[in-house]
């Protein structure tokens, strides 16, 4: 008798997918005045959602479907943060959709069905699952960047994030077929234990060189971060936003799947790998994001800076690190959402508000806003008391505990250099002239939300306690 796997821990990726799907055939009978309830409902999905993921958690590790998928501390912890922050950045875009004639129901379906990937990256537990995750996701974002079909900006970094993607998705299909061959198994808890048992064979250590190279791809760290610039400027700023926040969550997660449980034998090696990306991405980073002028390409050199700071938490290699890691890739997607939110706050139709220039004399337009603002690139820059601040604090001391102390103080030089472009941004909106003086009266909605998200990043900096207590058990802290 075939035994049928339980499948209550696969509840919310079900759901998910059953209304994206559902959502896609109700999208067919709107109308672009009625285009709205397609939202409402993507909204209703992932707040249901993250109710399921918090309800089918047991407390301990449960496989299913035949060990492919576990549901755990871990991916409840940073499922609940990726469908949150989606729905945060859905409640962004609306606005900025409908000025653009792009309330289509396509930008929610695909984000939905980016978000199922995202889960099942998450909670994979096998190489078939994480590749399945990870495709879903980056087809997604394919198609998403080329949302704007009438901008030969946009096509175009589509094309290149596609041509790029799909070179990053064949290195780790090869590592991990190269693992498959030397270990017999998909599994990675099988694999984990092959390779804790000694069996450091040269074929596995240049497979697990390829997959680290395709996790490099997918999370922008140098030197494979080309596509990143390209993609953030070229693709509309809604989905800008939605790149640049939750797939930063799901890509730490694979990466933690992969090189700690797969691969936790062989630290030493993806450690020192991690060391190079992380260095290289710190100083790229903050370097060359200094001579942008265009904020959208300046966050995106500021994406590669900060994923050098995450991979410092991860090649940390103790619980600490991985807490630590985890809260940096959590509070990260917030200071992100809040930096496009205000690109998107002061854009117009047939007006992209995408250059330094005009973020001039914000502070006399609207003082809140530049306040929030503000907010933002202190808590990217790491200042005091911002959350980026602690963020990357907790991360230094994971490092300097395994005795990396060059490491750490390599990171904080790094970090006072990109304090610079920053500052000019603070710099520009209070002590330059605007050169447009209207008043900024954003929708209600948008208000709140930019509100709560400056001073969430200023509030989780002041007692950050609590979201590193829920990261530090995730790991078993």
């Amino acid at each position: 008798m075939i035994e049928v796997p339980p499948l209550w821990p696969v509840v919310p990726e079900i759901f998910v997918l059953g209304m994206a799907c559902l959502i896609l055939v109700i999208d067919l009978f709107l109308t672009e005045r009625t285009r709205v309830v397609t939202y409402l409902l993507s909204q209703a999905t992932l707040i249901v959602a993250a109710f399921l993921v918090g309800a089918v958690y047991a407390g301990d590790r449960v496989y299913t479907l035949g060990d492919t998928f576990v549901n755990d501390a871990m991916a409840t912890v940073l499922k609940v943060a990726l469908l949150l922050t989606t729905a945060v950045v859905f409640l962004y875009s609306v606005d900025y959709l409908r000025a653009r004639k792009l309330m289509r129901g396509e930008y929610f379906v695909l984000g939905l069905f980016g978000v199922l990937g995202m889960m099942v990256m998450v909670s994979a537990h096998n190489f078939l699952t994480i590749y399945l995750g990870l495709e879903l996701l980056a087809l997604s974002l394919y198609a998403m960047v080329a949302l704007q079909r009438d901008s030969g900006e946009a096509c175009e970094a589509a094309m290149k994030y596609f041509v790029l993607g799909a070179l990053a998705s064949g290195m780790l299909l090869y590592g991990m077929s190269m693992v498959y061959g030397i270990t017999g198994s998909l599994d990675l808890a099988e694999v984990g234990t092959y390779v804790s048992q000694g069996s450091n064979s040269g074929v596995l250590v240049f497979g697990l060189v390829f997959i680290v190279i395709g996790l490099a791809f997918k999370l922008g760290a140098v030197p494979f971060h080309m596509w990143i610039p390209d993609v953030y400027q070229g693709a509309p700023t809604s989905v800008t936003l939605y790149l640049g926040t939750a797939p930063k969550i799901a890509a730490f997660a694979m990466t933690i799947r992969l090189l700690v449980e797969g691969f936790g034998g062989l630290l030493g090696q993806w450690q020192e790998m991690l060391m190079i990306l992380a260095v290289l991405s710190m100083a790229i980073g903050n370097v060359v994001a200094i001579a942008q002028q265009n904020i959208k390409r300046m966050l995106a050199y500021s994406t590669i800076s900060h994923i050098g700071f995450l991979l410092l938490g991860i090649l940390a290699g103790t619980p600490e690190g991985y807490a630590a890691g985890m809260f940096y890739a959590v509070t990260y997607a917030l200071m992100a959402a809040g930096g496009f939110g205000m690109i998107i706050l002061l854009s117009r139709a047939g007006f992209e508000a995408d250059r330094l220039d005009d973020f001039r004399g914000l502070n006399e337009r609207s003082p809140w806003f530049a306040l929030m603002m503000l907010l933002v690139m202190f808590a990217m820059a790491g200042v005091p008391p911002t959350v980026g601040f602690y963020a990357k604090l907790a991360v230094l001391e994971a490092v300097i505990s395994i005795d990396q102390v060059w490491i750490a103080i390599v990171a904080v030089v790094f970090s006072i250099i990109g304090a610079f472009y920053y500052l000019r941004v603070v710099k520009l909106m209070y002590f330059d002239k605007a050169p447009d003086s209207t008043p900024i009266t954003p929708a209600t909605d948008l208000r709140l939300l930019l509100s709560a998200n400056g001073l969430a990043v200023l509030g989780l900096g002041v007692f950050p306690g609590t979201l590193m207590a829920i990261c530090a058990a995730a790991f078993g802290g």
